[in-house]
């Protein structure tokens, strides 16, 4: 048996992702080919992978901090919720419908062997499986037909580190009441337990940290400080995007939608010095911004009824006729154009929607859903000649007859500009860093400041020294030794 460890959290957030990912890059710096491993993700954050196969973003970046290609089979079995009650089921990178909750309860447990398959075939080519649970192994009325947690953690022999989350207080019930909450068995399976975002002197907590150990029977094996790094978020049907908004020389504001989807396209903007980032999900917080984003979404039509709802879509057009640039990504390009039409109910129940008219587009809706990655060129005014990598992940396509924003390297054109609107349907659009150089420049221009240092930042060398800043902190505040005495053991069964 290859040797695998668990994180599993007290509750949704508590730093399972961030934690997993310390691991794979610990073992990969140790010498040992780790791989990433979440057997059912909720998450609008989603990536394509070079086979044109869907997973879950915390999974890529686990994958990237272990120094390997991310692959479908680290997370066999992706939920992109659509509503408040149902979700696009999505396994082994392949969409299998919208189900809505009852109906899938109902349904995964025939994913079990498919599950199963994707973690034996990891298994058969890395030393270490690092698994990532989801929410809480305690979540009681779930327990019956859990894939994820406790249920896995059985399927795979996997021992288990529990992670509480003491940024939102009461650790100590979080991690004592989940322990509580579980059955002999799965108790058992604790071999430690984690305090995760400490701000302070460990010392105080000694003596409770003691008297925990006593009540749960398990030891602390660390106390993790919060640590300042940036790493790609994975998100569910309300993401917190706690995002940096510092004062900085251009403001950018990014339509926060009810379902936005794959908002790490702006991470690189964050961490451009000239660059502002904030987050807005009402008209009165749209201010003047030097740039307005209309983000991917997972359900188009049903933010853009939102916008127009809560006034937001009035304030987008006051700022563009005003001369504001405004760039639409992906669901944000679909939302710019004159029209969307869904005559197959892909999106719901209306069958064509009038868009934003912004851009001159139109946008149909189908069953068939893109997945593929590109590379391309720019051709778009100021940002002309910017390489772009990135990935297309949507449903239906747009016609536009005006001046296209990219050419890709099969010849054909993607997205459309008029003026200073600007739409395009690749995510990762900002992650070569040609484009963030040339978007600040152009920015500032039009303001009369100056760039500072434009020199391209790669998204993906930012993120390395963020694994190795990520690694370091958890490295100096677990006791490692005893995580590799549990790996060991977990070998042998």
């Amino acid at each position: 048996m290859k040797r695998r460890i668990m994180i599993q959290g007290t509750m949704s957030g508590a730093g399972k992702s961030a934690l997993c990912a310390a691991l794979c890059r610990i073992f990969r710096q140790d010498g040992y080919r780790a791989a990433p491993f979440k057997s059912q993700n909720m998450a609008l954050n989603s990536y394509i992978t070079r086979q044109g196969l869907e997973m879950g973003r915390a999974q890529v970046m686990q994958a990237q901090a272990a120094g390997i290609e991310p692959d479908v089979r680290m997370n066999p079995v992706l939920l992109k919720p659509s509503s408040d009650t149902g979700s696009q089921v999505i396994v082994n990178g392949e969409p299998r419908g919208h189900m809505a909750a009852a109906e899938y309860y109902r349904y995964k447990k025939t994913l079990v062997p498919e599950i199963m398959a994707a973690y034996e075939s990891l298994a058969e080519e890395y030393d270490i499986l690092v698994i990532e649970g989801a929410g809480s192994p305690a979540e009681i009325n779930l327990k019956g037909e859990d894939i994820v947690n406790m249920g896995l953690a059985a399927k795979t022999s996997a021992p288990v580190l529990l992670a509480g989350d003491i940024d939102r207080g009461g650790v100590f019930a979080q991690l004592y009441g989940t322990t509580a909450l579980l059955e002999p068995d799965e108790r058992a399976r604790i071999k430690g337990l984690l305090i995760n975002k400490f701000r302070g002197d460990p010392e105080i907590l000694r003596p409770g940290l003691t008297m925990l150990e006593e009540m749960c029977g398990v030891p602390v094996l660390g106390v993790v400080p919060y640590l300042p790094v940036e790493l790609d978020d994975e998100d569910s049907l309300a993401p917190s995007l706690s995002r940096t908004e510092a004062r900085r020389a251009i403001d950018i504001a990014v339509l926060r939608l009810p379902r936005i989807s794959n908002f790490t396209d702006f991470s690189p903007l964050e961490a451009h010095a000239a660059l502002g980032v904030r987050y807005v999900d009402r008209a009165a917080a749209l201010g003047t911004p030097d740039l307005i984003i209309l983000p991917g979404t997972k359900s188009t039509m049903s933010d853009l009824l939102w916008l127009r709802e809560n006034g937001l879509e009035s304030a987008v057009q006051k700022r563009a006729a005003s001369g504001t640039p405004v760039l639409g990504v992906c669901g944000g390009y679909q939302m710019l154009c004159e029209s969307l039409e869904d005559p197959g109910g892909v999106e719901g129940n209306q069958a064509s929607m009038r868009g934003m008219g912004l851009l001159p587009g139109r946008t149909v809706f189908s069953a068939e859903k893109t997945r593929t990655n590109r590379k391309a060129s720019v051709v778009s005014g100021p940002f002309r000649g910017a390489a772009l990598e990135g990935y297309e992940i949507h449903m239906g396509d747009t016609s536009a007859q005006e001046a296209p924003f990219c050419i890709l390297e099969d010849g054909r054109s993607d997205g459309c500009q008029r003026g200073t609107v600007f739409g395009t349907y690749l995510h990762g659009l900002f992650d070569t860093g040609e484009l963030t150089v040339k978007l600040a420049a152009w920015l500032c221009e039009r303001k009369g400041i100056s760039p500072g240092d434009a020199a391209p930042l790669s998204h993906r060398a930012y993120q390395e020294t963020q694994y190795n800043r990520l690694a370091e902190g958890v490295r100096q505040s677990v006791n490692l030794p005893e995580i590799y005495r549990i790996l060991e053991e977990s070998e042998r069964g």
